[in-house]
Parts: structure tokens; C-alpha cells; sequence
């Protein structure tokens, strides 16, 4: 199978600037259509030398986690109806000054060793030789358990969840009505903010928290548990699925696991912060791996499930139908296959809204997005600048950053068509990545671990490492100290002599300063030489030209 071919799944590096240990473009072998390893690259492993023990990184990561859980007891979300205020630990954390800042600079810190230790599991495992994927399966396992139990960081939605599915278990529609018709709806926890918004996610998810609900009575505590092992479902799904989807494209299994699962972002958005985003995206990756190995309609029934927990992942349907059709389809066949992969999907998703009467509610969450933008997108930020210019030459500034943004979506979309209609076979499953990452990235609103829908399928099918992995560094660092200065909950009535948001700030920018300038490991990943020793090799060379 080369690059180019007709099976789904090939490498995407070029053979000189492919990821360490990838065997060259035309040595991934036929069998990774069937979701087998090829022999080529099962001794081109072998030969490689054994890695270096991981398990001083691994270790590091774990204490890091250790450090997040202590530290979101004081500054984490806890509902207002929660038991656990009524814990003497709880109370003296929360409300004396030294609990607070204590507590967030154990998880502000606690964050960036974990951000450490990821960076330096890739570097203890450069070369990606047998064990590398046991070694990251084993630091994913280490530094998610201590979040399990960890108070709600980085965000509350886990507990507007509960929120919906006493909704509907009250035989409300949460597609037209928010929590704040439910009574004492404030003491769950949830943001002020989804009082009267609608919810955004599909009918399975809706069934889901329905279930949780009526398991845990609505005990906040109880339910943010339950919430969390559901999550973990979808972790688990993307350590199982990643690797098989990275074997059919030639990537190393370890590596791409190691970029997807185990960064940082991922585990504290998905583990202790418990979004559905992980259910969707563990389900979407699954989908994406029995469509590519020549089970399409449970690969269908995969991305349909996604789509049920969060409409989004509709986005992969298009190409999920691509591959149905095959490699050698007609625009004719390919557009009959579309039209079968939309009727079945939709049509399953169609039976699923009537239980609780949720119809296609899901739809509208769709076409009806949240207004706004966040300042740190693309869109957001030029929409800024352009507007502070506009302003100054006398220009109807709002106006023009407004139709600047919705160009962007809008444009978004449109490379959305392109890749569906233009592009390799071979590369069904790059296509639908970088679909995902253009409507993202181009959208007026990002949240942190928006980038985590597509970071996966980019990691399965190749991440070079060049500008395209310090790319993924900056942006996994900056929104895990984003997050951990943003997300920090105080009481109203503690008096504080330093903001905690301030005093994250500093935390957070002075390790990010450490990591890239003072640590002598991880300061190599975006910058090679340090200007001593630029200075000494321009000396050298200044002494011995010949050189």
C-alpha cells in the first residue's frame, strides 16, 4: 500500500521529514486495511534499540495529578448543594486565605508538572521502539486516576448535565427550556449562564444524564462520579482505537497515543473536568476505525452515537460515506453513498428523539450556535484588531470585525465542502481531520478543549515533528495555563491580598518561562540552542573556519 493508493490509510509524512521510527511512504502494509501491522514495520520496530525507561516521567506526572486533586478541593467548582461544604477540610480550604492560595497554587502548578511530564515522556521515548505504547498506555492510566476523584476544574458544565437531565426526567424539553425551571436549580452547581440557554448536545447524551439523575436522586456529588465514568468510557475508547487507526496510516501506535490521550489538555478537560466531549470524540474515533477497515455500517453507527452526545461529529459523515463508496467510485456512486450514509444515520437519530419526546431538537442546537467570540481564536482576535482600526479611521468597527467573522465561519465551511470533494482515497481519514480542525479553528468561539475533537485524528494520521509539533505544544500549554487562571472558584465573601487569577497568572507564566528558557530538557523542543551556546558555536567557528 503506498501513498497515493486506494486503501484507506496510509502514511502521511513524506519520507524526509516523516516522525521518528515511521517507516518510509510505500512500507505500510496491505493489512492495515484489514487493521492488522504490517510485517514490514513490525521488524522495522524490532530492529530499533529498546527504549529508555519512562517511568521517571510517568512518576513526575503522577505527582502533578496528585497536586491537582489537592488543590481543586479549595479551588475547584463545588456545587452550592454539595455535603462537602460542610467538611472542616473543605471549610478551611475555601475560606481562609492561606486554603485558597494554597490551594491554587497546588493546582496551577500541579497542571504545569503535568504539561513537564508529558513533554518529557516523548523526549524519554524519542525513538518509538516496543514498549513505547505500553509505556504512554501506563502514564494515561497514572495521571488520569488521581482526577477521577478530583473536584470539577477548568469548568462547571459537568454540572449543568445534571441540570438537563432532571429536565427531561421531569418531562421537560431541554432543546426549548432551561435549568432555571427546575426548582433550586442554583444549588446544582452550573454556570448562571445555562439558566435560560438551551442545550447543545444530542438525545443519547440527554438519555445518559436522564439516567444518572434518576440514579443519584440529582446529589451533585454523586452525579459529577457518574458523569466522570462516562467520560472515561470515551477515554478508554480513544486509548483502544487511536493506536489501530495509527497502525492502518503508518504512524507509530505509541506516538500518536502519546499526542492524543496523554497530553495534558486532554486528560484534565476529559477526566476532571468530565465533558461529553469525550464520550463523542472516543465514539467518532472508534466510528472512523471500522469505516476504514471495511465495516461501514457499524462504523456509521458509531459516528451516529457521536453525533447523539454532541451534533458536531455530523461533520465525519460525509467521509465515513467515502469510504463506503470505495476507492474507485463514481461521482454518481458517491453521492448514492452519502444519501445512504445520511438516511441511516439520520434516520436512527430520528427514532432515538422519541423517547422524552426530544425529536430533532438537536438539530436547531446546530444551526442556532452560541453568539459571541472568544478573544484567543483567530476569528475573535482579528475581529478585535480590525474593529480598533476601523474605529480610529472613523469605520463602523463592529460591523466590520462581525462580517470578518462570519466570513471565517463561513470559509470554514466551505473548506469543509473542498475536502469532501477534492483530495486521496488514501486520506479519507487527514481529510475529515483537517475538516474538523478548519471548522474549529475558524469559528468565533473556542474553548480550550474544542482542539481536542481533532487532535486525535491529526495525531493517528501524522504530526511531523517540525513546526507542526510546536505548534501543538504552544497550544496545549497555553490553554492548560488559560485554564487554570481562568477557572478558579472563590467564594465571594473571602478577603485575599492577591487575586488568585493573578496569582495563577504568575504560577503559570513563570513555569511556562522555566520550560522554554531555564529547563534543559524541555527548552530544546522549540528552541535548539540556548544564545550561550549560539555564541559559542559562532566563536568556534570564528576560531577554526576550516571547521
Amino acid at each position: 500500500m503506498t501513498a497515493g493508493g486506494t486503501s484507506v490509510g496510509t502514511p502521511n509524512s513524506r519520507d524526509d521529514a516523516r516522525e521518528p521510527g515511521t517507516p518510509p511512504a510505500g512500507q505500510a502494509a496491505a493489512g492495515y486495511s484489514r487493521g492488522t501491522t504490517s510485517s514490514e514495520t513490525t521488524r522495522i520496530e524490532e530492529e530499533m534499540p529498546r527504549q529508555p525507561k519512562a517511568y521517571v516521567a510517568i512518576w513526575q506526572g503522577f505527582f502533578g495529578s496528585l497536586m491537582i486533586f489537592a488543590g481543586s478541593i479549595g479551588a475547584g467548582w463545588i456545587a452550592n448543594g454539595s455535603p462537602m461544604f460542610r467538611h472542616p477540610l473543605v471549610i478551611a480550604l475555601r475560606t481562609d486565605g492561606w486554603g485558597v492560595t494554597t490551594s491554587t497554587i497546588l493546582l496551577t502548578a500541579g497542571a504545569m508538572l503535568l504539561v513537564r511530564s508529558w513533554l518529557r515522556l516523548g523526549q524519554r521515548l524519542k525513538e518509538w521502539g516496543p514498549g513505547s505504547l505500553r509505556s504512554v498506555v501506563i502514564a494515561v492510566a497514572a495521571w488520569a486516576a488521581p482526577m477521577v476523584f478530583a473536584v470539577p476544574i477548568y469548568s462547571r458544565d459537568v454540572y449543568a448535565y445534571t441540570g438537563q437531565g432532571r429536565l427531561v426526567l421531569e418531562g421537560q424539553d431541554p432543546y426549548t427550556t432551561g435549568i432555571s425551571s427546575l426548582s433550586n436549580w442554583f444549588s446544582l452547581g452550573a454556570d448562571p449562564a445555562w439558566a435560560e440557554a438551551k442545550t447543545p448536545y444530542g438525545p443519547y447524551f440527554l438519555w445518559i444524564a436522564k439516567w444518572v439523575v434518576g440514579i443519584t436522586g440529582a446529589q451533585p456529588d454523586l452525579s459529577v462520579l457518574l458523569f466522570r465514568l462516562v467520560a472515561l468510557v470515551g477515554v478508554l475508547l480513544c486509548v483502544v482505537y487511536v493506536p489501530r487507526l495509527a497502525e492502518l496510516h503508518g504512524i507509530i501506535p505509541g506516538r500518536a497515543l502519546w499526542i492524543a490521550v496523554a497530553n495534558p489538555l486532554f486528560l484534565i478537560s476529559f477526566v476532571a473536568s468530565a465533558h461529553n466531549d469525550a464520550l463523542m470524540v472516543g465514539l467518532a474515533v472508534a466510528g472512523m476505525y471500522f469505516a476504514a477497515t471495511g465495516r461501514h455500517i457499524t462504523g456509521i453507527l458509531l459516528v451516529t452515537a457521536s453525533i447523539g452526545i454532541k451534533p458536531i461529529t455530523v461533520l465525519l459523515l460525509p467521509f465515513v460515506g467515502l469510504m463506503w463508496a470505495g476507492p474507485a467510485a463514481s461521482w454518481a456512486r458517491k453521492f448514492l453513498f452519502w444519501g445512504a450514509t445520511a438516511a441511516i444515520s439520520f434516520g436512527v437519530l430520528a427514532l432515538s428523539g422519541i423517547p422524552y419526546n426530544l425529536g430533532f431538537g438537536w438539530v436547531w442546537a446546530i444551526l442556532d450556535p452560541t453568539p459571541g467570540y472568544t478573544g484567543y481564536s483567530p476569528s475573535g482576535f482579528l475581529g478585535q484588531q480590525v474593529e480598533v482600526i476601523a474605529n480610529l479611521l472613523g469605520l463602523p468597527g463592529s460591523a466590520l470585525a462581525t462580517g470578518l467573522r462570519t466570513l471565517m465561519k463561513w470559509a470554514g465551511i466551505g473548506l469543509v465542502v473542498l475536502l469532501m470533494f477534492r483530495g486521496d482515497y488514501s486520506r479519507l481519514v487527514r481529510r475529515a481531520a483537517l475538516a474538523f480542525a478548519a471548522v474549529v479553528m475558524l469559528s468565533p468561539i473556542i474553548q480550550p478543549w474544542y482542539i481536542l475533537w481533532f487532535i486525535p485524528l491529526l495525531a493517528l494520521t501524522g504530526i511531523r515533528n517540525d513546526w507542526q509539533i510546536k505548534s501543538l505544544y504552544v497550544a496545549i500549554t497555553f490553554f492548560v495555563a488559560f485554564g487554570a487562571q481562568d477557572q478558579i472558584s472563590v467564594l465571594s465573601f473571602v478577603e485575599l491580598n492577591v487575586k488568585v487569577s493573578s496569582l495563577a497568572f504568575v504560577v503559570a507564566v513563570g513555569f511556562t518561562i522555566y520550560l522554554m528558557v531555564l529547563d534543559i530538557h524541555t527548552r530544546k523542543l522549540l528552541i535548539r540552542s540556548t544564545p550561550a551556546e549560539l555564541f559559542r558555536r559562532l566563536e568556534r567557528r570564528l576560531r577554526f573556519p576550516a571547521q
